[in-house]
């Protein structure tokens, strides 16, 4: 008699607020012959899982159908766990491997206790996990840490270049002020008075308090300017912008590489790049992590603590 193994998941089968978010029971994942089954310890709530729960369904589905995805049942794109089993076709990864990516694409997400993840795939990306971060820390690297990098790797970063980061305390915004710095440019961030110190504590030479100072009314002019929220446009930054110099947005096309993520796990082992957590939500709590990143004034990130303890 095969007695079918349950698992506990964050499902959202309809747009709305956090209030469609339900905690529900469900059959734990097979692997498939390509796939990878992890024990999900670690998992994060972002802007983008925010915007995909608002998006109405009569809209979402026929987007996923366009550009090759489904809609997701279970919610979250980020996760960090250990693997639990292995589909016959898997050669990277072994039970018991420690990892951490995203299930971009994919129909069932990482605010669960299992999630199955193709070992190569267009969308999704699967790494192992550094040693010297925590499954908490990992969860909230992919994501943010992905966009940074594909963003400023847009450019040829010249050492000594002068880069300005709009929104420098969230969650892109983290990343790209620290690999910015690994660049070796000069770094002035833009955040509220509330974060000037944790932005410097990352890395930043220069702060500005967006509330009290428009750096688009000052004197310097930058090489870069990274917009990491999307809330400024080129046109508005022209006399702060040298001539040659270029604008970046975090509305612009990204794309997950597991070579990206190859390269921020160097940095992470170097201790050259870590992640910034706001706050920590169990998994019951999920709906609470939506309704605080919804508010727009996170630091960093917002992780979930699935079975990290």
């Amino acid at each position: 008699m095969n007695i079918k193994k349950i698992m506990k998941a964050i499902v959202c089968t309809k747009s709305g607020s956090p209030e469609v978010l339900n905690l529900v029971e469900l059959d734990r994942p097979i692997p498939k012959q390509n796939e990878v089954l992890i024990k999900v310890m670690a998992s994060s709530v972002t802007i983008g899982d925010v915007k995909l729960r608002k998006i109405p369904r009569f809209i979402l589905v026929p987007l996923g159908f366009l550009f090759g995805f489904q809609p997701m049942k279970i919610t979250g794109v980020e996760f960090a766990g250990v693997v639990e089993s292995i589909g016959s076709d898997v050669s990277r990864f072994n039970k018991g491997d420690n990892v951490y990516g995203t299930t971009s694409g994919l129909e069932f997400g990482a605010n669960a206790e299992f999630v199955c993840v193709p070992e190569i795939s267009k969308k999704s990306v699967i790494v192992k996990k550094p040693d010297n971060i925590s499954f908490i820390e990992a969860a909230v690297v992919p994501v943010g840490g992905m966009t940074a990098l594909h963003i400023l790797k847009k450019i040829n970063i010249i050492s000594k270049q002068k880069i300005l980061v709009y929104g420098a305390s969230g969650s892109v915004g983290t990343y790209a002020v620290q690999l910015a710095k690994y660049f070796d440019t000069e770094v002035t961030a833009v955040c509220s008075a509330n974060n000037i110190d944790l932005v410097k504590s990352i890395g930043a030479d220069e702060v500005i308090d967006y509330l009290h100072e428009d750096f688009r009314k000052g004197k310097i002019k930058y090489d870069v300017i990274f917009d990491a929220v999307g809330k400024i446009t080129k046109s508005s930054c022209k006399h702060v912008l040298k001539s040659n110099g270029t604008f970046l947005s975090v509305k612009y096309p990204t794309t997950e590489k597991t070579k990206y993520m190859s390269f921020l796990n160097e940095l992470i082992v170097k201790g050259k790049l870590k992640p910034v957590i706001d706050r920590k939500y169990t998994l019951d709590k999920v709906k609470d992590a939506h309704y605080y990143v919804e508010r727009g004034h996170k630091k960093g990130n917002v992780a979930i603590n699935v079975n990290a303890d």
